[in-house]
């Protein structure tokens, strides 16, 4: 069963930057979709960001233009940069992955919170 792990959230102030990872504990070579999601308390998880395995990305309209989606296969890794953060990205922030054998999966979140 593939595994993701996040890291790279923590506290920012408004404006500032952050840069969350999601390591995949296997080849990303059998992964076609990867991306990230969050959910802010009280709130649905929602999207943020999809990258597909031909590098084609999805962004929510709430963060175009301030976040960028990469995903580096021979690290098994993939990114989300965030910048000119606002206090309503607050949320904890999800890795996503579907996986053409085992289907979809998640990891555990990471928690961002933009202070303002």
């Amino acid at each position: 069963q593939v595994q993701l792990v996040e890291s790279g959230g923590g506290l920012v102030q408004a404006g500032g930057s952050l840069r969350l990872s999601c390591a995949v504990t296997e080849s990303m070579l059998r992964i076609n979709t990867m991306g990230w999601y969050r959910q802010a308390p009280g709130n649905q998880r929602e999207l943020v960001a999809l990258i597909y395995s031909s590098g084609s990305t999805n962004y929510a309209e709430s963060v175009k233009g301030r976040v960028d989606v990469s995903r580096d296969n021979a690290k098994n890794t993939m990114y989300l940069q965030m910048n000119s953060l606002k206090p309503d990205d607050t949320a904890v922030y999800y890795c996503y992955a579907h996986h053409l054998v085992t289907g979809q999966t998640w990891g555990q979140g990471t928690q961002v919170t933009v202070s303002s």
